[in-house]
């Protein structure tokens, strides 16, 4: 359920553009991006730090899209949402006392610091990375296959990436059957 509504408006946004045009996807984003921050806080009477700076960002970048008629503007939304993440997780790396990335997964699997520490300056580069794709996508291509990037691309290279991250872990886990001698 949760993984449906972290997608909400990016799949309302591609549907309303395969229906229509950019400027209804861009509302259906900003409506949709409303609307999981509304049905999170109901839930659970809070709501995640990323809808939130989400849904400032379709509402600054979507509203200017629909009010200005120029779909520059979401276009670049993933991107600078992609780059303040990449400022967090880097400032994280010399502010406070675990990265980011150590304080999101640190519960759920145990490693060294450095480990950490290269985990997080991975996904610092990730973000960087992704964010220049998708302008280089957005300003290459017609508009149609950015739309298609924008949730295929994005999400099949996250994935990818997540899964090339996971092999590096695997390396660096403390092995069960030896804790266990």
């Amino acid at each position: 359920m949760k993984l449906l509504v972290d997608f909400f408006p990016i799949v309302l946004f591609f549907a309303a553009y395969k229906l229509a045009d950019i400027y209804v996807a861009t509302l259906a984003a900003i409506v949709g991006a409303v609307l999981q921050v509304a049905y999170t806080w109901l839930r659970t009477r809070k709501v995640e730090t990323m809808h939130l700076i989400s849904l400032v960002l379709i509402l600054v970048f979507g509203g200017a899209t629909w009010f200005l008629r120029d779909p520059t503007f979401i276009k670049w939304k993933p991107t600078v949402l992609n780059w303040l993440f990449a400022i967090v997780f880097l400032g994280s790396q010399f502010i406070g006392r675990q990265p980011v990335i150590q304080r999101m997964l640190s519960a759920q699997i145990e490693l060294p610091a450095e480990i950490w520490r290269r985990l997080n300056l991975a996904w610092t580069a990730f973000f960087i990375v992704i964010g220049g794709v998708n302008l280089y996508v957005a300003f290459h291509f017609e508009e149609s296959v950015w739309v298609n990037f924008k949730l295929f691309g994005m999400l099949g290279l996250t994935v990818l990436f997540v899964l090339l991250q996971s092999f590096y872990l695997a390396r660096h886990m403390p092995d069960s059957a030896t804790e266990e001698k």
